[in-house]
Order: structure tokens, then sequence, then C-alpha cells
């Protein structure tokens, strides 16, 4: 199944892809109450939606008339560092120094973003003021409900059942924004909040299971081209952990819920222009300007396509005041 939400005629829809159509939910539900209602329900609504859109009934409409919007909205992003590769580049373009500390090996990491700042598919991305403009090729699940079972504390055959399914993610990214507030040892914040690209559609797990290996990693080719030149290319099964280890580790003392995004991280072999810059140690590719194409495809799933705009300027915050400890009024 691929589930989608769009726009046609200033109409919101929210529903199947079939083929070159969409066809909307047969009982009215929006994409955020399937997921909640799971992997199942979904199924039997599928069906459902399928009868009501038989020929002679009420026709969907084609793809090509209707403008995507992001396939959800997210209850919570979660974006993971799961590459080794992309950890090795990426740390001496924004670090100075090519390494994998030992840490990244003994457990998945990663940071929340922000869900209001997602982009779909075909919009046009303005970021902040930066001079080193970067995307990042990921792919990433989300979560859907399991009747009777909370998100909370999952072991890794628990997790895999709350995987709904699966979406292309485009962690945009300032990366001089980035390495000035990692150096504070907190963040990236406004490194990475201004946008996070979603789409085309949500692709059910069910429907990558012809990809997934003997070790519970899926083997499907990520690619991502900037005006029209590939630049990176990889295999997802390439993590260091397979999708339901993330998502355990994300409830771990802590709970996932429907309509939760949790982003593989970046995949290695030229995932991102930071990874390649700290190989080749200059700007080469060159940072995204305003003008730029960014197309990412993932096998199985689909692919989605940005321009990027003209910077936004931020207002003045000025500098942190040298203040006098005083402890007393």
């Amino acid at each position: 199944m691929r589930i989608a939400r769009w726009r046609h005629r200033d109409v919101l829809g929210e529903g199947f892809v079939v083929g070159d159509e969409v066809i909307g939910f047969a009982d009215g539900s929006t994409v955020a109450e399937v997921l909640a209602a799971g992997l199942d329900a979904a199924r039997v609504l599928e069906r459902e939606t399928a009868q009501a859109h038989a020929p002679g009934r009420v026709p969907g409409v084609p793809l090509d008339e209707v403008t995507l919007l992001a396939p959800l909205v997210p209850t919570a992003i979660r974006d993971f560092v799961a590459f080794e590769e992309h950890v090795e580049g990426v740390s001496a373009s924004v670090d100075g120094r090519s390494e994998v500390v030992p840490e990244w090996y003994e457990a998945p990491t990663f940071y929340f973003t922000n869900p209001h700042t997602v982009r779909a598919s075909g919009e046009t991305v303005r970021p902040p003021e930066t001079a080193r403009l970067d995307f990042e090729l990921e792919l990433a699940a989300v979560i859907g409900g399991v009747p009777g079972r909370p998100g909370e504390s999952l072991t890794v055959d628990e997790a895999g059942s709350h995987i709904f399914g699966y979406t292309v993610m485009n962690d945009w990214s300032a990366r001089d924004l980035q390495s000035r507030e990692m150096k504070v040892r907190l963040g990236p914040c406004k490194g990475k909040d201004f946008a996070t690209t979603l789409g085309p559609w949500i692709v059910t797990a069910d429907e990558l299971e012809g990809f997934v290996d003997d070790e519970g990693f899926l083997a499907v080719r990520a690619e991502v081209f900037v005006n029209g030149a590939l630049i990176g290319h990889d295999l997802v099964s390439n993590m260091g952990w397979p999708f339901a280890a993330l998502v355990a580790y994300a409830s771990r003392n802590s709970v996932v819920v429907p309509g939760d995004v949790l982003g593989s991280g970046t995949v290695g072999n030229g995932g991102c222009l930071a990874e390649l810059w700290g190989r080749t140690g200059g700007l080469t590719p060159p940072p995204l300007v305003a003008g730029d194409e960014v197309r990412m495809v993932v096998e199985g799933v689909g692919e989605i396509v940005n321009v990027v705009g003209h910077p936004l300027a931020a207002p003045a915050i000025g500098h942190a005041s040298l203040r006098s400890r005083s402890r007393t009024r």
C-alpha cells in the first residue's frame, strides 16, 4: 500500500495511491487515524476503499492532477546517525578530524528535529543564511499503532511490528551553523530545524519485505542527484542497526507513538556533501545555492524533489552578555 496526502482544486485529500491515481479513504479517515489504527486495519480499509471505487463507481483522481503534500503530520521526528561511513566523512568536515568514536558502536544515537517545518516533494526550500547548505539522503520509518501494546520500552522483536511503513527523508543542513552549535556540546539546532522533506508517500512495511536480507536489514538502493548529476548512492542495509533496533532504542525508558518518524541517518558513499568535503579536504562538490534541484530516490519507496530557494534573513540576536556572577542584588 502507498498512503498519501494531497491537494486537488484547493481540497485536501488523504488516502491510497493506486497505480497512477489517488483514492480517498472510503471511511473518510485521516492518515493520522489510519496510522493509529495500525497496519492490519489499514489492509481492511484498503479493501473497502477498492470496493467503493470499483469500475462504474466513484473514480479516483489522476496523480498528475494533484499536488502531493507531506504524507503525514509527524508527532515527533527522531533522526539517527546509523551509517559508519557517513560519520567518518562528516566528522572531518564538521569537527576537523575523521573518526568514529567508540561510543558510536555501543548504541544508536539520534536527535529530535522540528516536526513543524516538514516540507513536501515539489516545495521550494528556503534555508537560513549559510555558506554551506547541504542535503542528507535518508530512509525514514513511520510508526503505527499495535492494538493492545503501547510503544514503551520495546524489545527489538516487538519494535518491528510498530513500523507501519517508510518514506524518503531529506534532512536539510546548514553545516557552518551546525559546526558552531556543536562546539557548545549541544545541538544541532538552527543548523537543522529549518526544513525536513518527507515523501512522496508512505509505503507500508509489507511492500518492502522482499528487500529484507538475512540479518533483518533493508537492502534497498538510495540515490541523490543535484541538478541531474548523481552525487551519492548506497544500500540502506549498510546502516549499523536495522530499523527495528532503532525503534526499540527510541522507546527505551520512553515511548514511540503512531505518527512518529525515525530517520535512518544519512547513507554513506556521498549521501551528503559534508561527507565528501571531509574526504576531499575541500568544498567539492560545492555547497547548494539558490536554484539547485535536489532529487532523492529510494528503491521500492519513491522519489522526492526540491529546489533551493533564496535564504531567509535572520533578525539579529547579539552576542552573550558577560555577567558579573554576583549572587546577591
